[in-house]
This record gives structure tokens, sequence and C-alpha cells, in this order.
């Protein structure tokens, strides 16, 4: 699903903000990251990355890139998706800590990245999405492709 951007448009991307900046992350994995109850919460709180971002073997790009192998990922790296200056020239690569970090305040991680995401969320539950996202990989025929 791909949507213009409209003011509503504008608006949901406002509406779900939280990353940023920083090489190192101040969230510790915890030692249940991979349990299926964290997982499963992970899933379902994906659903508020759901309107930006797919993951699944037909996952595209939507606002943002396919989310499909992203830990162990180099930070802009997918191919297919316009990364905002800031994103590209970062040389972080994706794991549970400045993932966690990236998706409760991504300007913090990486300042001047086009993420905006206002999840207020906590540090468990962007662990959880984190988690979750690590039973996301494998790839088809285009996948990583804009959608239409």
């Amino acid at each position: 699903m791909r949507c213009a951007p409209t003011l509503q448009g504008v608006l949901l991307l406002l509406a779900l903000a939280g990353c940023g900046r920083a090489d190192t992350a101040a969230v510790a994995p915890t030692s249940d990251t991979a349990s299926p109850a964290r997982i499963e919460a992970g899933r379902k709180l994906f659903a508020r990355c759901a309107g930006c971002h797919e993951v699944g073997p037909k996952a595209g790009h939507i606002f943002g890139p396919h989310l499909n192998d992203v830990l162990g990922r180099e930070a802009g790296s997918v191919a297919g998706y316009t990364y905002s200056p800031a994103l590209k020239a970062s040389t972080l690569v994706w794991n549970e800590a400045n993932l966690t970090a990236f998706i409760r305040d991504s300007e913090k991680v990486i300042p001047g990245n086009k993420m905006r995401f206002m999840s207020f969320l906590s540090d468990r539950q962007a662990g959880d999405i984190v988690a979750y996202l690590a039973t996301q990989g494998g790839t088809e025929t285009g996948q990583g492709q804009p959608r239409p």
C-alpha cells in the first residue's frame, strides 16, 4: 500500500515518530530477547510500524524500506530505497541495542534522518519489536521494490 504525500500522510508520519544518532546505544538487550512471548509482543507492536515498513517474503518499500534481515545490515543499504543523506552517511550496522535506540528516538541515533515515529514506546516495547524483526528474514523475487 502506498500513500500520496497528503496532509493525512504527513500527520501519519508525525504520529508515528521515534528514531535518531548514536553509534552506541544505552539500551542493552535482555536475556529473554528471543523468547516466544517477546517475539509475539513485538509482532503485535509492529502494527505501529506497518504503515511505513513491511516484513515477510514479499516485503517492499512503503514510506520506509522493508525490514527483512535488518539485524547485521548496514544502515541505509537496502537497494531500491531512497534514504536520507544522514542515514546513507551513517556507518551504523544494525544490532539489537542500536535498533532499539533508533526505534525509541531516531533523531538522537542518526540526526537528520527522515524517520519520524512518535510512538512513546518503552525500551522493553522497542526491544520486543527488534526481537520480532530478528525472526523476519528471507528474500523473494520482487522484495524491496517500491509499492505501486
